[in-house]
């Protein structure tokens, strides 16, 4: 996202080349097989661990560190792992979108209308907070020793980059569509329209 907004933003005249299908399918293509790499180094440690207290994992779903909890082995090897790889990916990923994010706000004080200015500072405010957001509720989890880890906290963390960035993202991005407002509108008058009546 930060890619196709810094193109929209940056380079407004090649979007569509720098944007074509055959890209965006490699983009997204990289992207998912990173995704599905990374862990696996991860998940064969930890398959290889003794379990031999309770099997209850207290979370919401089974994550690495309630189950490096549960566990009876030394579990050094695969913290230590974790932590450098989640380290190097989330700093890695973070510093590519900071830096497209600093081209964008270079170029939009460049652009000589304040309404232009306004314009293409929120089309990126959006999604610039849908990336903080994510980005600090996995550095609280992830980031850190598992010696400070609290199963409830930990809950609340994964609560918010599980279901506040999927439920944030149509939300915000919609809010900007003209016809979803006008339709909005017009939907809450009839509601109010509706219970007057009553």
């Amino acid at each position: 996202m930060s890619y196709d907004r810094y193109v929209a933003i940056c380079d407004p005249l090649h979007y569509i080349t720098r944007m074509s299908r055959k890209h965006c399918v490699w983009l997204i293509t990289a992207t998912f097989t990173f995704g599905f790499v990374d862990p696996v180094s991860i998940v064969i440690l930890i398959s290889k661990l003794s379990y031999c207290a309770s099997h209850v994992i207290n979370h919401f779903f089974c994550d690495v560190t309630p189950l490096l909890k549960l566990s009876c082995s030394s579990t050094f090897i695969v913290e230590l792992l974790m932590y450098i790889e989640e380290t190097l990916l989330t700093f890695n990923s973070f510093l590519l979108t900071l830096i497209s994010y600093l081209f964008i706000i270079s170029a939009i004080l460049k652009i000589q209308s304040s309404e232009g200015r306004q314009k293409a500072f929120s089309t990126c405010a959006s999604h610039l907070t849908c990336v903080i957001t994510l980005y600090m509720t996995i550095i609280c989890l992830y980031v850190r020793p598992t010696t400070s880890y609290s199963p409830e906290r930990d809950k609340y963390f994964s609560l918010l980059y599980i279901v506040l960035g999927p439920v944030l993202n149509p939300l915000i991005y919609t809010l900007k569509n003209r016809e979803f407002k006008s339709s909005f509108i017009r939907t809450r008058q009839r509601i109010t329209f509706i219970l007057y009546q009553y």
